[in-house]
């Protein structure tokens, strides 16, 4: 890739796991009744269709990671688990009072658990929540139940129980194995952790294990970068999320500050680590999928991106859809396709919401027809790498998107077509650079302070 076109695009934009990205949603307040009649109409059309997703936030870590950009809260007191899973259950109950308006019983077909650190929480706590959630529903045939599992703290029960209920896949957060780079982002964890974590879940009979990498961190080098993927592959997991960081310490603050900016691999040397990191992954079978996970073609992602069914959320990419996603938890963000809500992000704002008896949103937004429009081009793009449109939809606006293309076109990252776009495998690093060309929000309402981080 030559290095003058990543100096060129290089610029801040979002990561599009949603459209309008929250920055820019308008209804800062949204009424808790405009959100639940948007739920009721995802739900009728949703349920019987294709089931729901649940989304379940677990936000309590023992220890601060400087890369991470998660809402979370840093405790050692274990006795914290037990109210926040009383407060899931209360909040997931005011769903199903919403839901029981349709005489429907919800139909599961997917469920997340993410954080923070889900195996924070006891093999007993977590027992609990899961069944008392599960009882109430109907769990689909082709059901996908996941969660994010620390390699230090996950034990060999969690993964047990979690399989009897269900659970076929897991993601374990590596980061980087240098000593160097695990100090300056505080988290140390060795290698035999990981090499164990993973064999348990093989053993077990888990059929998709993932392993988060991350290229940019401070101090790393091609050298560290490689050994990090070589001990990836030994381990042969079935997908590879290889994330750039994202360096905002203007909006996390303390956490993002524990380097300094001299520390990080920047522009092309940044980009370097990628390049060769995916070439390292092709050598050892693993395809590239979307933006930056990988995947054995033996794996769900490899398939769902060939069949043409790859979506994305804001939980990144995933190899099935539902129209209607339900976050539990502070900070959780739901999805009812028109419209997105995001709960209290503080933990004890949170808690007293949903004792109160009210959904605990704090924010959201209500689609309009040219942001839904927007949103199905985009996600196109960031699944699919290209975008499709029928002649008489929003043309002023497709006319705006070919005129800010049209240099990203001159420099042979996109094929602008009559009615679409085709990005060529060889530009999928610019492809946050071509869905922010739809972005108008973006557009109109242009920061005058950094908000994202940078595209490449």
């Amino acid at each position: 890739m030559k290095e003058q076109l990543i100096q060129k695009y290089n610029v801040q934009g979002p990561r599009y796991t949603s459209y309008p990205t929250v920055p820019f949603w308008d209804n800062i307040n949204i009424p808790e009744s405009v959100w639940q009649e948007s739920v009721l109409q995802a739900y009728q059309e949703s349920n019987a269709k294709e089931g729901i997703s649940i989304y379940i936030h677990l936000p309590f870590c023992e220890q601060l990671c400087t890369f991470c950009a998660c809402h979370k809260r840093i405790t050692k007191q274990h006795s914290n688990e037990k109210p926040y899973i009383d407060t899931l259950l209360k909040e997931w109950g005011l769903y199903l009072k919403l839901f029981q308006k349709t005489n429907i019983k919800p139909r599961l077909k997917e469920l997340h658990l993410g954080g923070g650190t889900p195996t924070f929480f006891s093999v007993e706590h977590l027992k609990y929540l899961l069944e008392q959630i599960f009882a109430s529903v109907s769990i689909d045939a082709q059901a996908e139940f996941s969660f994010e599992g620390h390699p230090n703290n996950t034990q060999l029960e969690h993964l047990q129980m979690l399989y009897n209920l269900g659970f076929r896949r897991v993601s374990f957060g590596v980061q980087d194995y240098d000593e160097t780079v695990q100090k300056a982002i505080h988290r140390i964890q060795p290698y035999a952790h990981v090499a164990r974590v993973t064999q348990w879940a093989r053993d077990i009979g888990y059929k998709s294990i993932s392993h988060d990498l991350i290229y940019g961190l401070p101090f790393q080098t091609w050298d560290k970068m490689e050994a990090t993927i070589q001990k990836t592959i030994q381990l042969k997991p079935d997908r590879i999320a290889f994330y750039s960081y994202a360096h905002v310490p203007w909006i996390k603050g303390v956490g993002q500050r524990g380097f300094s900016e001299a520390d990080l691999p920047m522009g092309a040397e940044k980009r370097m680590l990628y390049e060769l990191g995916k070439k390292l992954f092709h050598q050892a079978g693993y395809d590239e999928i979307g933006m930056d996970h990988f995947s054995l073609q033996s794996d769900d992602l490899y398939k769902s991106q060939k069949q043409g069914t790859l979506h994305r959320n804001f939980m990144g990419y995933t190899s099935g859809k539902t129209q209607l996603m339900i976050g539990l938890g502070m900070s959780a963000i739901s999805d009812s396709w028109y419209a997105f809500a995001q709960n209290e992000k503080n933990l004890e704002a949170y808690q007293e919401r949903v004792a109160e008896g009210v959904l605990p949103i704090v924010k959201g937004h209500l689609l309009n027809s040219e942001d839904l429009f927007i949103r199905k081009q985009i996600l196109q793009l960031m699944c699919q790498l290209e975008s499709h449109w029928e002649a008489h939809e929003f043309p002023e606006l497709i006319l705006d998107v070919k005129k800010r293309l049209q240099e990203l076109a001159d420099d042979g990252l996109v094929e602008i077509q009559e009615n679409g776009l085709k990005i060529p495998e060889s530009a999928k690093a610019f492809v946050r650079n071509i869905a922010m060309a739809f972005d108008q929000r973006l557009y109109k309402n242009a920061p005058d302070t950094p908000i994202f981080s940078s595209t490449i």
